[in-house]
């Protein structure tokens, strides 16, 4: 009877730990209990990858035990054990790093020349061949009203090399909401997932710090990080005599491996306040950019991890101003550098997930890597209808 009644015991745990069950994390500040945005979270076990949203908050599903890493570049990383997710949601607080004295770095070199080398060491080092499982969302607002919507999980196989370099795209599943105008759909186009992973690889959004004339139009500084004694943190600021529309612009990078780890860049206030012509290019009158892009090395591996895009602008179209903001969102779930095989037929060559039929076979959005705040959900759900 004792064996009988520990070979259930036995059978029923194995049962529980062998079965998925949906997890959620809520980050918070520890010292101003506020939400943290765009932490990393990765399921060690299933070497799911997350990023938590504007609430804090991520979601996953959970097999078995494992232990759960958590990084931020402003914070300590954490690493905890899941059996201490006891309810379906738990709070975890992280301490933040900007206690500490910014510590300026003297270098022999101009920053702009580091930064040149940085990239060209970058490129080389990115693990390629590789597949990344991606999860893209797109929100698009005409006229101050959000109006289109699409989202997929992508498979993107990369190939080649940073001056030769290739991509081939499947899409497992999509949906997109919302009517596009013809006359403006070429407007609300955010991605190009044709050249998404080549710009992102390659660096491409670093181009305009590496112009001669950037030595003058910006202000280049060189600082220690306040967590990680092996990063650096460059920022590029537009200088003070500038009249041009510019960008702030924070590279954060490992000094000893010389690879690029986050870059993020925005239209400052004081330089849109004081440019003199605020038309780009194709007369558009930009009035909001953003940029973000994460990457990780993890062991031999230095992928891509996620990026956001936002911009707003105005443009006149047949004779009529149109208002345009575009957000986009980009997350790796998964990271492999074996190659999967595929028939021709079944290759992504579009533009863009407005160009493809909805394929919906699972709520794919709801354990996604980066799940829909309570306000974006509203959106989702208001163009839905």
């Amino acid at each position: 009877m004792k064996c009988f009644i520990a070979f259930v015991f036995l059978f029923f745990s194995s049962h529980l730990y062998s079965q998925e069950v949906e997890k959620s994390i809520i980050l918070k500040d520890a010292d101003t209990n506020l939400a943290i945005e765009d932490a990393t979270v990765l399921v060690l076990k299933t070497k799911q990858l997350n990023l938590s949203n504007a609430e804090g908050k991520v979601s996953f599903l959970l097999k078995g035990i494992s232990n759960i890493q958590i990084t931020h570049t402003s914070y300590v990383s954490q690493t905890i054990r899941s059996t201490i997710l006891k309810e379906r949601e738990t709070v975890i607080f992280l301490k933040s790093s900007f206690n500490k004295l910014d510590e300026i770095i003297l270098t022999k070199q101009h920053p702009q020349k580091i930064l040149a080398s940085l990239i060209e060491n970058s490129s080389k080092k990115l693990t390629v061949p590789a597949r990344l499982k991606v999860y893209s969302r797109e929100f698009f607002k005409l006229n101050g009203v959000y109006s289109n919507y699409n989202d997929g999980l992508l498979n993107f196989q990369l190939s080649g090399k940073p001056n030769d370099f290739s991509t081939t795209i499947l899409v497992e599943q999509n949906r997109s909401f919302g009517l596009v105008e013809d006359y403006i759909m070429d407007e609300l186009v955010g991605y190009n997932l044709n050249n998404i992973m080549q710009n992102y690889y390659n660096f491409k959004y670093l181009n305009p710090l590496l112009e001669p004339r950037a030595k003058k139009e910006y202000d280049f500084l060189v600082k220690a990080h306040p967590v990680n004694e092996d990063y650096y943190v460059m920022t590029a600021i537009p200088a003070d005599n500038s009249s041009a529309m510019l960008d702030d612009y924070t590279i954060t990078y490992d000094r000893k491996r010389k690879i690029i780890i986050e870059v993020s860049s925005e239209i400052s206030p004081t330089s849109f306040a004081k440019a003199k012509d605020k038309t780009g290019k194709n007369g558009k009158h930009v009035y909001k950019s953003f940029f973000k892009t994460m990457y990780r090395f993890d062991s031999n591996n230095y992928y891509l991890i996620g990026s956001k895009e936002k911009i707003g602008y105005e443009k006149v179209v047949k004779n009529k101003t149109t208002d345009i903001e575009v957000r986009n969102y980009f997350i790796t779930t998964n990271f492999s550098n074996q190659n999967y095989s595929f028939k021709e037929s079944e290759v992504f060559k579009d533009k863009t997930l407005f160009n493809k039929k909805n394929t919906i076979l699972s709520n794919y959005w709801e354990i996604s890597g980066m799940v829909a705040t309570e306000e974006e959900e509203k959106i989702i759900l208001s163009i839905d209808d």
